[in-house]
């Protein structure tokens, strides 16, 4: 299904980072009454804590089903809370649900609701409207997770108890149905689904009072949250962030105080007095292949591509000394690492040129059009790559490019994602027969499925259980649709009025965060 999942980019990756545009009418500001008494003010005059966020994953959509897994999740959880969310370790805990725990087998998993929580439309948050968010999610056309639920055969509903039926034995449910993939909308409003991307109602620690479709939207804080007590921040405004040159002055000026930056902004934004902290993530780039179309029908092709790529060089001209080069989507030192892959197929432009005569190629007989949504030093560097050892690369760009990839239609592309909370949900859609992510659909690589299988079917407490993952991320990488590069972590500047924030990985937690001052400070 095209656009699926909206790629974002770690580091500077422009190549998978769908911009949202204000175009002609859409600047007409939306209000939503419902929501608000006081219109579409900010409400910072008032002396209250404002957060001034000015982001580059500004939501394409406010339904959390179209909007998908994708970094944009993060803006997302200002409205809608979650079964479960991540901790600074990265393991599930509780969220709207209190508690949860599997039966005997492994194949139900039973969420216990906190009680009286209720969305802000004053519908109640129940087991209900769980089986309705799970169901939606499955089912709506323009779903943008159906491929994440594949384990969830059936939801039961019974007062604040949701049951969980699996298909399959699956304990990674918990990691699953956090703030990526199952935020939860009020299903009341979700009747008309078309409806929450201007009125976007859900039981988060914020509530939506103005947006301006594609360009900044205004919120107030919750005060039916069931954290609320610990969210400290009065009122949002979240932008769709400018050129990145012009975020740090932004932050100088007091424009905002929230920023996330490119890694060629962070000396500029040290220097000026901001504070920039690296937020642990999971991102990762890659080169894709699509192995059912000529020449990459040809292995000897797919490796020879792999051998031409020297992931040092990403590293030196696009991450300004953050990144590291990568050949798995995860980082190391996370569970799912497998560090006895690290290094396969090294840079050897000699072998490349080799293995290319040996498919029966001489230099310039390959020309491939490298199909990006827009400009990118990253398909340059591919580029120039592949040009030492005889292939031809045209770089075209296609501000529609998401459709054919996700349709699998391109031969030759790039992509960075930011990784899930669920290594399993991470390798399946990298590497899974319907992986979005897999470009080669719906090919796997062999002894795949069944290394997935057996993680699923191991506690994540289980002692093996990191063995087990492993083992999965190994087979994983046996495929000959990605050539992974390199990795760049998520960076913040902020103004030194806003308070640290919590550690966890991929995800901007607000909880105990507090903002002393309107703007930065000196």
């Amino acid at each position: 299904m095209p656009g699926r999942l909206t790629p974002r980019r770690p580091g500077p990756l422009r190549s998978g980072r769908l911009r949202a545009t204000a175009l002609g009418a859409a600047l007409a500001t939306v209000f939503v009454p419902a929501l608000s008494a006081c219109g579409g003010d900010a409400a910072s005059a008032n002396g209250d804590a404002t957060l001034k966020w000015t982001s580059t994953y500004f939501p394409t959509h406010w339904d959390p089903v179209v909007g998908g897994s994708g970094a944009q999740f993060r803006e997302l959880s200002l409205v809608y809370a979650s079964l479960t969310r991540t901790d600074d370790s990265g393991k599930a805990v509780p969220d709207l649900a209190e508690s949860w725990e599997y039966n005997d087998r492994g194949d139900r998993i039973t969420f216990h609701l906190r009680p009286g929580l209720k969305f802000s439309d004053g519908e109640p948050v129940n087991a209900a409207a769980v089986k309705a968010a799970i169901e939606r999610a499955q089912k709506q056309k323009n779903s943008a997770l159906f491929g994440d639920l594949t384990s969830i055969e059936s939801v039961d509903a019974d007062g604040l108890d949701a049951v969980v039926h699996l298909n399959q034995v699956d304990y990674q449910i918990p990691q699953l149905l956090g703030q990526r993939v199952l935020q939860i909308a009020s299903p009341k409003a979700a009747g008309a689904p078309e409806k929450l991307d201007q009125n976007p109602v859900g039981a988060g620690p914020f509530t939506v009072t103005q947006i301006v479709p594609g360009t900044k939207a205004v919120l107030k804080k919750n005060p039916d949250y069931w954290d609320a007590k610990n969210i400290h921040i009065d009122n949002v405004e979240l932008t769709s962030a400018p050129d990145a040159s012009t975020v740090v002055s932004g932050l100088q000026t007091g424009v905002y105080n929230f920023a996330d930056i490119d890694p060629s902004q962070a000396d500029a934004a040290k220097k000026a007095g901001l504070d920039v902290f690296v937020q642990p993530g999971f991102n990762a780039s890659n080169i894709s292949l699509n192995i059912n179309k000529a020449p990459f029908d040809n292995d000897k092709v797919v490796d020879a591509v792999r051998h031409a790529v020297n992931r040092q060089e990403f590293v030196d001209k696009l991450t300004f000394g953050y990144g590291e080069v990568t050949n798995q989507p995860f980082p190391k030192g996370y569970v799912a690492y497998d560090p006895t892959s690290e290094g396969a197929y090294p840079y050897d432009p000699a072998k490349s040129r080799r293995l290319l005569a040996e498919a029966g190629f001489k230099a310039g007989d390959i020309k491939l059009d490298l199909v990006i949504p827009s400009e990118d030093p990253q398909a340059e560097i591919v580029q120039a790559q592949l040009a030492k050892v005889g292939i031809t690369v045209d770089i075209k760009i296609d501000k529609n490019w998401a459709t054919p990839f996700f349709a699998k239609d391109l031969t030759f592309s790039l992509y960075g994602t930011t990784g899930r909370d669920s290594a399993v949900q991470t390798l399946t859609a990298h590497f899974g027969p319907d992986g979005p992510l897999n470009l080669s659909t719906p090919y796997q690589p062999k002894g795949f499925e069944a290394a997935v299988a057996k993680v699923r079917q191991t506690p994540l407490d289980a002692p093996e259980y990191p063995r087990v993952l492993q083992e999965a991320t190994r087979a994983g990488l046996e495929s000959k649709a990605l050539v992974f590069t390199y990795s760049s972590p998520n960076l913040i500047a902020k103004s030194k009025s806003v308070s640290g924030l919590p550690k966890n990985p991929a995800h901007i937690d607000w909880t105990g965060v507090t903002i002393g001052g309107e703007g930065a400070t000196p």
